[in-house]
C-alpha cells in the first residue's frame, strides 16, 4: 500500500527588517508568499490528499489554508512541525552585518555540529519524523501534506538519507513553497522526491 507524505515549506514571509524571526508570532505571508501558496494548491489539486497538517506558526497555517480548502479539509496542527528554536531569534544574523559581529554572541557559535546556538539537529529530526509517521498513519493508502519550515524539512531529509545532520545552509535544497515528498510502501520509506511548483529561491536569503 503506497502512502505519500508531502513536506511543504511555507511561502515567502513579510519581513522588511530581514531578521531571523524563528518562532516569533505575527510573521505572515507576503503577497508573493500568498501567490506561492495558491500555486502549490493548484499543483496538487489532482492529488489524493486526505490530510493537511501544519506547524502552529502563522506563515505555515496560511500556506496550508488554500490547499486544505481545495480538498475540502480542515488544517490540522502538529507542534512537531514548528521552526527550529534559535538563540538569534529577533536579530539580524547576516555575516558581517548583525549579531554575528558582536563578541557577546560568539560563545553560541562554539559548536556548529550540534548546533550550539539552538535546537540540536537530532532533536529536530526525531520530532519531524514523529510528525511524518503520524501523518502517514492518518492518510494510509492516500496522501498527506505537512507544512513546515526550511531547516526542519532539510534536517529530516538528511536524516532519512543517512547523511550528517550538520550542513552548509547555503546548500539546502528546500526553496520557498517547495515539496519534499516521502513515498512509503506500507511503513517503509522507498523514495524521496523533491519539486518546486512555485519556482526556486535562494537558500541564503535571511527571513525568506
Amino acid at each position: 500500500m503506497t502512502t505519500i507524505v508531502h513536506m511543504l515549506r511555507h511561502g515567502e514571509v513579510h519581513n522588511p527588517e530581514r531578521i531571523l524571526y524563528g518562532r516569533l508570532p505575527g510573521f505572515r505571508l507576503s503577497e508573493r508568499g500568498q501567490r506561492q501558496a495558491l500555486t502549490v494548491a493548484e499543483a496538487v489539486a489532482g492529488h489524493d490528499i486526505v490530510h493537511v497538517v501544519a506547524s502552529p506558526l502563522q506563515r505555515a497555517q496560511e500556506t496550508a489554508s488554500p490547499i486544505a480548502g481545495a480538498h475540502r479539509l480542515d488544517v490540522r496542527t502538529d507542534e512537531r512541525l514548528i521552526e527550529a528554536a534559535n538563540d538569534f531569534e529577533g536579530q539580524r544574523v547576516s555575516v558581517g552585518d548583525g549579531a554575528l559581529r558582536q563578541p557577546q554572541h560568539w560563545s553560541k557559535l562554539r559548536n556548529p555540529f550540534r548546533p550550539s546556538w539552538g535546537e540540536p539537529y537530532l532533536e529536530i529530526a526525531h520530532r519531524m519524523l514523529g510528525a511524518v509517521y503520524r501523518a502517514r498513519a492518518v492518510a494510509e493508502g492516500h496522501e498527506a501534506l505537512c507544512v513546515s519550515h526550511q531547516l526542519p524539512i532539510w534536517t529530516l531529509r538528511r536524516f532519512l538519507e543517512g547523511k550528517a545532520l550538520w550542513h552548509d545552509p547555503r546548500r539546502r535544497q528546500c526553496s520557498l513553497a517547495s515539496l519534499t515528498s516521502l513515498v512509503f510502501n506500507g511503513e517503509e520509506l522507498v523514495d524521496i522526491v523533491y519539486s518546486e511548483p512555485a519556482g526556486s529561491t535562494d537558500p541564503k536569503v535571511t527571513g525568506a
